[in-house]
């Protein structure tokens, strides 16, 4: 049974820092037909494709909203995930969901409805 499980989210000043994780379990991260993705969700709005990695080469995607702040790493010893997010602004509040996809080639982000698995969120909040 695949689950993921967020953690690391908070409440943050602008300009601050928050590294959020995704424990993965039910599948090894070592497998190279996965893509793991972080999405966002702010009431009121769509959810948001923030970034994936692709499980088969380590490539990463990011949406631009997010290019130059964000950063999505992997550590298979841990089988997790995680999204080192910078400079975070007010507009980055959200709660903030990973996912995986069952898929080999990823070349770039990977749609919502795609994805075969979903954690139950973490909540980023910034504000002074």
């Amino acid at each position: 049974q695949v689950q993921l499980v967020e953690s690391g989210g908070g409440l943050v000043q602008p300009g601050g820092s928050l590294r959020l994780s995704c424990a993965v379990s039910g599948f090894s991260l070592d497998l190279p037909y996965y893509a793991i993705g972080w999405f966002r969700q702010a009431p009121g709005k769509e959810r948001e494709g923030v970034s994936c990695i692709s499980m088969s080469d380590s490539s990463t995607y990011y949406a631009d909203s997010v290019k130059g702040r964000f950063t999505i790493s992997r550590d298979n010893a841990k089988n997790t995930v995680y999204l080192q997010m910078n400079s975070l602004q007010p507009e980055d509040t959200a709660m903030y969901y990973c996912a995986a996809d069952v898929r080999v080639i990823t070349t770039g982000l990977i749609p919502a409805y795609e994805y075969d698995h979903w954690g139950q969120g973490t909540q980023v909040t910034v504000s002074s």
